[in-house]
């Protein structure tokens, strides 16, 4: 039964955006609408050309027998920047302030709005780059990787600082924590990662960097590559970082212990 061009516009629209990276047939839109592939093909060119003037992503067109039309999610760099201007306005808000430095994102960080709007911003810093898994550490940088993992069509793998049975069998490897040069600990498990897989590493903040160092310390274990590193907040160190190499969202620029205060800019990855 055909539905009519309307119905069928808001439909496609709605798949393409749910599945993001897939390769998806015009024979698939066309058996499920009941429509010729000529009718497909003019309502994918105006969901492309509305796509590209909203900045919203690319619909490519794979010609061939095995082709199709592929979404890429994306963002404009405009709209990505007063995004993040509005939550450093919103993270320098009064009482943010934790003991050590450390900035209260566990609020802003379980808001779902804001989780999908972080994980488009970064997956589009990647658009040129091949994925295989997105990479974070228990367990605030968790929700943070699974919206960068949905918008990159990538798994996301968690690594731990304590053994769970429930992984099997681990690679773990010790780091100095950049913040107080403690010896810790993490481990990944060994069915978490492909050998020779392109890691991107994602957290939720950053002071000397020594758990992303981390990290990458147990990509080299797999022998795996890593493509990238961003984090959603950075903290300003004295003394040299654990890693020089990375994109943040966010940067903590000026911190007042004795009114509570900080104040927060739009990090480094406008920079790049």
């Amino acid at each position: 039964m055909k539905i009519r061009r309307s119905e069928r516009l808001i439909d496609m629209t709605q798949y393409l955006l749910e599945h993001p990276h897939d390769l998806i047939p015009l024979t698939f839109f066309a058996e499920r609408y009941s429509s010729a592939k000529s009718s497909i093909s003019e309502d994918l060119a105006i969901v492309k050309k509305t796509f590209k003037e909203r900045g919203s992503g690319f619909l490519e067109t794979i010609p061939g027998a095995a082709g199709g039309v592929v979404y890429t999610p994306s963002i404009t760099d405009e709209a990505a920047r007063e995004y993040i201007e509005s939550l450093a306005e919103r993270l320098s808000e009064e009482d943010r302030l934790l003991p050590g430095g450390y900035v209260y994102l566990s609020d802003m960080l379980g808001q779902p709005d804001l989780l999908r709007m972080v994980g488009r911003i970064i997956a589009a810093q990647y658009l040129d780059q091949e994925i295989d898994a997105v990479m974070t550490v228990a367990t605030k940088g968790v929700p943070i990787a699974q919206a960068v993992s949905y918008y990159l069509n990538a798994p996301f793998v968690i690594v731990r600082r304590d053994s769970k049975i429930t992984e099997g069998s681990t690679v773990s490897v010790n780091y100095v924590s950049g913040s107080s040069e403690r010896i810790e600990k993490m481990e990944l498990s060994k069915r978490s990662l492909e050998r020779g897989s392109k890691v991107l590493i994602v957290d939720d903040f950053m002071k000397g960097g020594g758990t992303v160092n981390g990290m990458k310390s147990l990509i080299e274990e797999f022998e795996a590559e890593l493509v990238g590193i961003t984090v959603f907040a950075e903290s300003r160190f004295k003394g040299e970082r654990a890693i020089s190499d990375y994109r943040s969202l966010l940067y903590v620029k000026d911190v007042n212990t004795s009114t509570k205060t900080i104040t927060v800019v739009p990090g480094n990855c406008f920079d790049k």
